[in-house]
Parts: C-alpha cells; structure tokens; sequence
C-alpha cells in the first residue's frame, strides 16, 4: 500500500452526512432514492475511515457500488455530482472500450493514470487560487519594470543622471498624451521613478494601459513535443518530448507584446515559480488514493451472457484484468506508484441481456451493493422538467433571454411533452430522460432558428396546443419518429 493517506477531504468534509448528500443529490436529480442512499452512505464511509485509528484504517475497504437500469435513468449523473459535492477526483470510463491484454485497445490501468492526471490538475487549481494575489502583485511590480525600465548603470558617469533624469521625467501612457513631471528642485531623482511607477501602478490596474506594446523574455522548447503511444507502450505512459525538454536547456527569445499579453505570460512564469510540483503531486496522490471515484460504464458490455457463448474473446478477459485493480493493488503512473485498493468504483449497466451474476464470481465479490434504477416515466419527466437546479427547461429559458426574447412553458404544456416523450420512450427505444433532449429540440426548433432575425413578438408561450401542433406529424409518423424523436 502507497505511504500517502492523511490530508485528503476538504475541509467541510464532516458536514456531508447522508442525509445531506441525498437532499443535494434531489437538487439534481429525480427519484432514485435507493441508489442516492447507497451512494450516500459510501461517501460518508470515506470520512469515516479517515477518522479511524491508523491501525485500522488501511483494513477497511470501501464498498463498491454496482448500479442496475437503463439508460438515461441518472446512474452517471449521480457518480458525476457525488464527485463534486466530495471535491473529490472522478474519472469516468467505458468497460467495453478496454481489452484483454494482448488484444488492441486500451488497458485497464489507463483509468488510474487518467484519475491521477485529473487530481495533479484539481491541486494545481487550488494552489493557483491560493497564490493568485501574491502573483497578481509580482505580475504587476514585472509590467512597472517593462513600462519603465530601470536605468542602467553603466556608461559615463556625467551622462548617467541625465538619462535618468529624462527616463523619470516623461513617460508617454495611453492614447490621451504624456503623463508629465514636475522638475522641482527640491524633489530627487529617486522620488520621481517613484511617483512615475505609482502613476503607472494605477493606470495598469484600471487597465488603461492594456494596449500598450512591451518586450519579453519568453522560453521556448527546442525540440517539438512528442507523444509515445504505440500498441503495448500505453502502460509506459510518459512523453518523450517532456523528458528531452527537461534534459536540454531552454531557449529564450524576446517578444514585442501588449501589456494584456505580457501580464497573461508573466502570470504562468510566476504561478510555475510559487507552486511547488512536488507538494501537489503529493497531495493529488493521496487525494486520487483516498477520495478517487472511478465510475465504470457498460459494464454488462463486458458481463458476457451464459445463454450466449459468442466469440468474444476479450469479455472474460478485461473482467480478470479488472479484477486487481478493482481488489487493490499498484499502479505505475507518471506522478509515481498509486494504490487503487481504496479507490471508490462504482459501476453501471443497463443488463438487459446479461445479468451481474454473469460477471466472474471474483469480480461480483467486490461489489458487494447492487441498487437498481427505475425506468422514468411522464410524472418522472414533469418533475424533471421543473424541479432540479438546471431543468431543461430553465436552460432553454435562459438561452432565449441572451437574444433579449422570454420563453414560458404553461403546465399543459410541460405535461404534454413530457407525456410524448414518454410515449416515444415505450414506442421505440427507451433512452430515459434524454428523450426530453431529443422533444424539446424538435419542439424549439423555428423559435431558436428565427429568433435573431425574428421582427415579431420576443415573447413565446409553449403551450399543450402548441406542443401538440408542432410535434403532431412527427408523433404520428412512425418512420419520421423513428429517425428525428
């Protein structure tokens, strides 16, 4: 097991309880009760182990979640927001894009890399927004020295304090002219610099000054970057071009830019100087260690029916593959070994033709909680018509305001498309909620094609007639439901 485990949650990690969880999760989501409970309470585990004592904590491993129903039913949607309410790494894969190894295809432990990747990026983020206003200061004390550069010092001596002189006397700013000085006597050189810069300092932070051109000192590579990613080679997982990059020494080269350029430049330079890589590597370990969520898709892809003894090879296969990584071990990435035996998997399918008694026994063993989804029907598709945070219909609202225009749904008219989209689901393929995606598109399509150029009315009332009308021949023709709904 990997030394990184302390330090993980964030710091309000302690007021997620399970019950918390699921009200976020109703935020979102609709229904599905058994599984926001199951997935709530794994969650919740995780803190909870990390309070245990040392001797104990690297014992209890976490319950993997399998969870069972069709398509658009919200599984992914549920890893994806638990993810984010735990602040925690999450990487979401496709079972049936991996293969048994020696078969072309991805390999298993691409998901780990991919969720270490994923943490490293999450750290860095936070420590950028750490350290933003220490290197906001530095950027702009770096654009004061490029706007007026300090003096040099060699050269005649006689000559020297008139070039200084004129450096702090005059500095042409902006489009309105020069920002003169007085030649008082009884003001020093120094005091004059000092006074330019502060008048410059101002004028850069009411971004008066964005346009104005100045010279930089960029890096460059000298090689172009190369990825190594033959058939075989995906387990070794590094770049090439990183690795020269690193071994010969970097080029400079000045740039004429704008001073809005130049600050974007001088923020990276600086963001790379005050973050220490090995402190965020470290930490995004642990993190992707303790807290990663990997949610593994279509997992019935790969469960392999009894009843159909086909000649797919690579099923059984990517199942044992699996099988370690899922019980626990290490895997070798580009930020160092990581530990997958306390990685949350939660894994998903529809098993319309396999069943999760399908998959191996070993691999069945470590997904002790099965919840099932339920299939959506038209009070489903009202409720998420309306209820959670970012509804469809708040979305298609929000899109019309942005052409100065208002859009309003009456309630026949949402029970309406929620009832054809139900219809359709158990006419033709049941997609789940995405149906709503595929109706509300078709619905709106003339009002968001003609609303920019439209001189009518900018205000338009979905109603159940008006759904009705528009989506009549569609519902009606089975070969046209068929390829647009």
């Amino acid at each position: 097991m990997s030394a990184h485990t302390a330090g993980t949650e964030p710091a309000d990690f302690s007021s997620l309880t399970p019950r918390t969880v699921v009200e976020e999760l109703d935020k979102y989501i609709v229904g599905q009760d058994e599984a926001k409970k199951a997935v709530a309470i794994a969650l919740r585990n995780r803190w909870r182990r990390q309070n245990v004592e040392p001797g104990l904590r690297d014992e209890i491993l976490p319950n993997n979640i399998i969870m069972i129903g069709p398509t658009g039913v919200g599984k992914t949607e549920i890893a994806r927001r638990l993810s984010r309410l735990a602040g925690a790494p999450f990487v979401k894969v496709e079972a049936s894009k991996f293969t048994e190894v020696g078969y072309v295809g991805r390999d298993v432990e691409s998901m780990v890399r991919d969720l270490v990747d994923i943490s490293v990026n999450m750290v860095r983020g936070e420590k950028e927004d750490e350290i933003r206003e220490v290197a906001a200061v530095r950027v702009e004390d770096r654009l004061l020295d490029l706007l007026l550069p300090p003096v040099a010092e060699a050269g005649p001596a006689a000559a020297a304090p008139d070039r200084e002189h004129a450096a702090a006397r005059t500095f042409v700013v902006g489009a309105e002219g020069a920002a003169q000085l007085d030649d008082g006597a009884d003001e020093s050189l120094d005091g004059r610099r000092k006074r330019t810069r502060e008048k410059l300092r101002g004028l850069l932070r009411d971004e008066a000054l964005e346009d104005r051109e100045v010279e930089v000192e960029v890096s460059e590579s000298a090689i172009p970057t190369m990825d190594v990613g033959a058939v075989g080679m995906e387990g070794m997982d590094f770049n090439l071009g990183e690795m020269l990059q690193d071994m010969l020494p970097k080029r400079t080269r000045r740039r004429t830019v704008t001073v809005a350029e130049a600050r974007r430049i001088l923020e990276s330079e600086e963001t790379e100087k005050l973050i220490d890589m090995d402190e965020v590597i470290d930490e995004a370990v642990a993190r992707a260690e303790n807290m990663g969520i990997i949610f593994l898709d279509e997992l019935d892809k790969v469960a392999g029916s009894r009843r159909d003894q086909g000649p797919d090879v690579s099923r059984e296969g990517v199942q044992r593959d699996l099988l370690p990584i899922v019980e626990g071990s290490t895997v070798q990435t580009r930020h160092g070994m990581v530990g997958t035996e306390h990685i949350l998997f939660i894994a998903a399918g529809a098993f319309h033709v396999s069943r999760p008694s399908d998959l191996i026994p070993e691999l069945q063993g470590r997904f002790p909680i099965r919840v099932e989804l339920h299939s959506l029907g038209e009070e489903e598709f009202v409720r998420i018509l309306l209820e959670p945070k970012n509804a469809l219909l708040t979305q298609y609202s929000a899109l019309v305001a942005t052409e100065g225009a208002e859009l309003e749904f009456t309630e026949d008219g949402i029970r309406e498309i929620a009832r054809i989209a139900a219809e359709v689901n158990q006419s033709l393929e049941n997609i789940g909620a995405r149906r709503l995606h595929t109706v509300l598109t078709t619905l709106l399509e003339e009002v968001m094609f003609n609303l920019p150029d439209s001189a009518g009315p900018k205000r338009f009332v979905i109603d159940g007639s008006t759904v009705r009308e528009r989506l009549a021949r569609i519902v009606e023709d089975d070969d046209l439901r068929r390829y647009i709904l």
